[in-house]
């Protein structure tokens, strides 16, 4: 193995630990800080994604030029895992998209006025909840009633917290699997 052969190898190595690690963390991190509408946490692990996927196109094109080198592409298992990291750039994308929805979703500017509306009258009157004052409820405090615009804000949030949940599961699976063909190359 030459020289360039071995600083291709270290660089597509590098790149996966520094790039795929951090990206698993935040879109697994994503769905808990949801539930307790954290916005500016939630703001910062979507850039994190959209940083590290970015970063994560460097695996492949040094696993490419890797496989370029060796002349290795006759090899299912590189194709196969190759074919992979495609679908996983894929569904991170969709996760961006949703990660996004979420913050839309819970944020105080969005929720309140909504909430406000939905009611039919101004925030503070007599009778009706104040969605102004602590519009924000704590983790494990329910949304009030008669919030419906909060309500809608919550049912949003919700959904795009499992739907990152469940394509954040499969985006690891995938890097479980290349990793398996990488080691293993049958």
């Amino acid at each position: 193995m030459s020289f360039t052969d071995r600083l291709v190898l270290w660089l597509h190595i590098g790149f996966a630990i520094f790039t795929v690690g951090p990206l698993a963390l935040a879109i697994s991190s994503t769905p808990r800080y949801i539930r307790r509408r954290d916005v500016p946490v939630l703001r910062y692990l979507s850039r994190i994604t959209l940083i590290f996927t970015a970063g994560s196109l460097l695996v492949l094109i040094f696993g490419v030029a890797l496989g370029q080198l060796d002349h290795d592409f006759s090899h299912p298992w590189l194709t196969a895992a190759m074919t992979l990291f495609v679908v996983a750039i894929v569904l991170l994308v969709l996760i961006i998209r949703d990660q996004r929805r979420a913050i839309k979703a819970i944020t105080p500017a969005n929720v309140a006025p909504a909430a406000a509306a939905a009611a039919g009258d101004q925030p503070g009157q007599p009778g009706q909840p104040d969605v102004t004052e602590g519009a924000e409820p704590g983790p494990d405090e329910p949304v009030p009633a008669g919030t419906g615009g909060a309500t809608l804000a919550e049912h949003v949030a919700s959904v795009e917290r499992g739907r990152i949940a469940g394509l954040g599961g499969v985006v690891n699976l995938i890097w479980l699997v290349i990793l398996v063909l990488m080691v293993w190359q049958p």
